[in-house]
């Protein structure tokens, strides 16, 4: 069983920044591959980032490519996702999830564990 508490979200401007964690607790964290995937309100559930379980690969949307980041800190069992120039498009709430198969899937239906997300908010 893995628990996944992500934090950072906030209401931000047009072009800010921020940074999102998810810490990881239960199953060995550094096995796994991590995504990033939001959700606007009506809106289907989005892939935004994913990286392997030893950091050798990411992916990201088209959308975010350029802007975001994502990382990983296996000593501190957390994932971040780094968010740059920040459009009102980003505002959702952002979702981690773990899947140990390894690989950086870009479909939720890989993901084996999900937090309970975080809001983030971009205002024109």
């Amino acid at each position: 069983q893995v628990q996944l508490v992500e934090s950072g979200g906030g209401l931000v401007q047009a072009g800010d920044s921020l940074r999102l964690s998810c810490a990881a607790s239960g199953r060995t964290f550094g096995r796994a591959a991590m995504g990033w995937f939001r959700q606007a309100p009506g809106i289907e559930r989005d892939f935004v980032a994913a990286i392997s379980w030893d950091s050798e690969r990411t992916r990201y949307s088209d959308s975010v490519k350029g802007r975001f980041t994502i990382s990983r800190d296996d000593a501190k069992n957390t994932v971040y996702l780094q968010m740059n120039s920040l459009k009102p498009e980003d505002t959702a709430v952002y979702y981690c999830a773990a899947n140990f198969g390894g690989a950086p899937h870009n479909n939720g239906n890989a993901y084996d564990y999900w937090g309970q997300g975080t809001q983030v908010t971009v205002s024109s």
